[in-house]
């Protein structure tokens, strides 16, 4: 079972970089017809991991020869991380949150010189992540998405820019969760069995990750300077938002991330919420249903397929060093969920401290390079696909390893290289 799981992990993580291709051979069939519709279902890089998890239940079935076998592995597996990310990004991206997240970026923006599309690109992308340690990473991921594509994505940055932000974004965000032990996946497996509470965070992770997001954010300012300041800034007339509307959804928001390991309340709380929304639909826009679903779908598929995966990565991970660990995870994590990665290590019985560290931060440093390495990427994807600087074949995964490979460098300076 764990090999076909392996063939099946290797397939889903190459269809996820021929999602392209298949989007460019849907175009050669007229609107419509069968062959369009599959190919553009193949396509759709949400799908691509439940996809191949739905094979893997199919093989596991005729490998057992009985239904009842693989539907006990599915139901033995954790499901609260896709649930959570469904949940908090339907959230996050409501009128009256992003609203709050923009104001709030705007106001960090005026303390920076410049044209105001340059400072506030420098204030979301090098503040916008920290807040990932309050609100997770994925509320983050999906606030700072919608900002973004809202005020350069959509309005015709080149694609060398719009890859170098969309890896920025990644990256900055798969460290900006270090700052507390409760926001960041790969840290959220490890903090109550190494004893890792906000203060070990904050000293040996938090300010190199801080440090880490202003410099690559800098350096990515100084590079596109002349592009950046010429980006129209004009966000017309903001529709209103009533502040005791902004205050229950940001409450909502903090239940849902305090009940983030019990999915039977917080899905409590989001039926409540949808409640809330429907009564005050005059102030709010259409939600976000359907990507949080895909999202969900997806994480959901890397956790079918990612589980049956310890019977080569744990050995691999107990026969590494310190800096063959930190580089070796920091690859690893391209091809596979950096939680998962630091998840297996929590096994490894007496893993001395720095080899600890490095392991996480390893994982974290990989998170941007793709969009299986870190659990909120996928939800910046479902954002950002349809912006029309990536065109209609969306968003290349080669495109987003060639814009996360600078932040990344960066990141292994401040988390490895300078300790």
């Amino acid at each position: 079972m764990e090999y076909l799981a392996t063939v099946f992990f290797a397939l889903a993580v190459a269809h996820t970089f021929a999602v392209r291709r298949f989007a460019a051979w849907s175009h050669r069939f007229p609107a419509g017809s069968v062959q369009e519709s599959l190919l553009h279902f193949l396509a759709e890089t949400e799908v691509v991991f439940g996809l191949w998890a739905a094979a893997l239940f199919l093989g596991i079935a005729v490998l057992r020869g009985s239904l009842h076998e693989a539907t006990a592995y599915v139901e033995g597996l954790n499901f609260t991380e896709p649930k959570f990310v469904l949940v908090i990004m339907v959230i996050a991206a409501t009128r009256p949150v992003v609203r709050f997240a923009e104001v709030l970026i705007a106001g960090a923006s005026r303390a920076v010189p410049g044209p105001p599309s340059l400072a506030f690109y420098v204030a979301a992308l090098s503040l916008g992540p920290l807040l990932g340690s309050l609100i997770t990473e994925p509320a983050a991921m999906t606030l700072l998405a919608l900002l973004l594509k809202e005020r350069y994505f959509d309005r015709g940055i080149s694609r060398g820019l719009a890859y170098a932000t969309l890896g920025l974004l990644f990256v900055n965000v798969s460290i900006g969760g270090t700052l507390t032990h409760f926001a960041a996946p790969p840290v959220l497996m490890v903090a109550s069995r190494w004893h890792w509470d906000a203060g070990f965070m904050l000293t040996h992770f938090g300010w190199r990750a801080a440090a880490a997001c202003v410099t690559s954010t800098l350096l990515t300012v100084a590079w596109f300077r002349r592009e950046l300041s010429a980006v129209p800034f004009e966000t017309g007339a903001a529709q209103p938002v009533p502040p005791w509307l902004t205050a229950v959804h940001l409450a909502f928001l903090g239940m849902v991330v305090v009940f983030a390991h019990h999915p039977d309340v917080f899905f409590g709380v989001f039926v409540l919420f949808l409640g809330l929304v429907t009564a005050t639909r005059a102030h709010q826009d259409p939600l976000k249903l359907r990507e949080g679903l895909l999202v969900g779908f997806f994480l959901a598929g890397l956790v079918t397929l990612g589980s049956l995966q310890g019977y080569w990565l744990k050995p691999l991970i107990q026969s590494l060093g310190g800096n063959a660990l930190f580089f070796g995870t920091t690859a690893l994590t391209a091809i596979t969920d950096n939680a998962a990665l630091t998840y297996l290590g929590t096994l490894v019985e007496g893993l001395p401290e720095p080899l600890r560290y490095a392991l996480v931060a390893g994982a974290v440093t990989g998170g941007g390079l793709t969009v299986i390495a870190n659990a909120p990427n996928p939800a910046g994807i479902g954002i950002l696909q349809g912006a029309r600087v990536f065109g209609q074949d969306g968003i290349s995964p080669l495109g987003l390893l060639r814009g996360a490979l600078f932040p990344t460098a960066v990141a292994m300076v401040f988390l490895w290289l300078l300790r």
